[in-house]
């Protein structure tokens, strides 16, 4: 007899290759329509799957963790980040979570390059011109930006993404500084040619542009409060790929209502699509809904690893992306 195959639920629609391979491998639901699940759905499907297959717009709590069926035993996270998942209380649970690192590296990095960009050089305010038929012609003084070549790039959390904007921003003739939380081997320092920072706040207050590219934890939160931001020189710009909480985002307008900061380029925010109105007036500010994985090719590659931790715990062993508390 055949073994019986795990019961997978998939909280949004996926590549079409990754949900012909699931459906093969498993007992496949999908969502469909493709709209988010409330609360109410996504604790009845924990009530009846022996895997739950969530993305970062799906919050797990402890009280919904709390409700799940005793046969739910893996959350396979679509996406690395993890803090919206209550880690701690799903492995007390008995519950294994896994997550898919690595994938969306090269993408995240080029989407920071690409805000860095658009904010120094002014491209939304040209594209806006192009399209309302009112551009009369090239002028010496119009559309003026600044080059980054030779600017300060503040990277704040060096991991993989932060490096990966590290090298491309050599590239593009910047000079790298980091602040992280461990500082990096002395040859790695030398490969990305950047410069440690013990001080978060003697770094804020001396580069040109700010690429956040840390983890949302307990520490993070609002690392970036008005405090800090106020240490920032007036011409330098913020740029946040990662997690919106990272930035006060009440504090961020404010400082860039006032003028006390020359930009932002923002793929996150604090609350999520709940993003406050007050930014999406100002024209120093290029607004992103959260576009920084958003490649076929990227997708793909995080369905395949969310197939292979749910095929390797199937056959009994530990997922290979196996999250552990204690260790975000």
């Amino acid at each position: 007899m055949a073994p019986q195959r795990l019961s997978v639920v998939v909280t949004r629609r996926l590549p079409d290759a990754v949900e012909t391979r699931l459906r093969e491998l498993f007992d496949l639901r999908l969502r469909d329509p493709d709209i988010p699940m409330t609360r109410d759905e996504l604790v009845a499907a924990m009530r009846t799957a022996d895997v739950i297959v969530p993305t970062i717009g799906d919050r797990l709590d402890a009280a919904m963790l709390g409700q799940a069926g005793d046969q739910l035993k893996l959350i396979a996270n679509y996406g690395a980040g993890v803090d919206h998942i209550d880690v701690a209380t799903a492995r007390q649970r008995g519950i294994l979570v896994s997550n898919t690192p690595g994938v969306v590296t090269e993408d995240t990095a080029d989407m920071v390059m690409a805000l860095i960009l658009a904010v120094t050089r002014r491209i939304p305010q040209g594209l806006a011109l192009m399209q309302s038929g009112e551009w009369a012609g090239w002028s010496p003084m119009a559309s003026l930006g600044g080059r980054i070549g030779g600017r300060r790039l503040g990277i704040l959390g060096m991991g993989r993404i932060g490096g990966a904007v590290a090298r491309r921003a050599r590239a593009f003739g910047m000079q790298v500084h980091y602040h992280n939380r461990k500082r990096l081997r002395p040859e790695t320092e030398a490969e990305l040619e950047a410069t440690w920072w013990d001080s978060l706040d003697q770094m804020v207050a001396r580069m040109d542009i700010i690429s956040v590219n840390c983890p949302h934890t307990p520490s993070t939160f609002h690392l970036l409060n008005a405090r800090r931001l106020k240490l920032m020189k007036p011409s330098a710009v913020i740029v946040n790929t990662s997690r919106g909480e990272v930035i006060d985002e009440n504090a961020l307008t404010r400082a860039l209502r006032a003028g006390e900061l020359a930009g932002a380029g923002l793929d996150v925010f604090e609350h999520g699509a709940d993003v406050n109105p007050r930014l999406r007036e100002l024209p120093n500010v290029v607004l992103l809904p959260h576009m920084g994985s958003a490649t076929l090719e990227g997708r793909v590659e995080m369905g395949e690893k969310v197939i292979i931790n749910i095929k390797t715990f199937a056959d009994g062993h530990r997922p290979p992306d196996l999250v552990v508390p204690g260790m975000l």
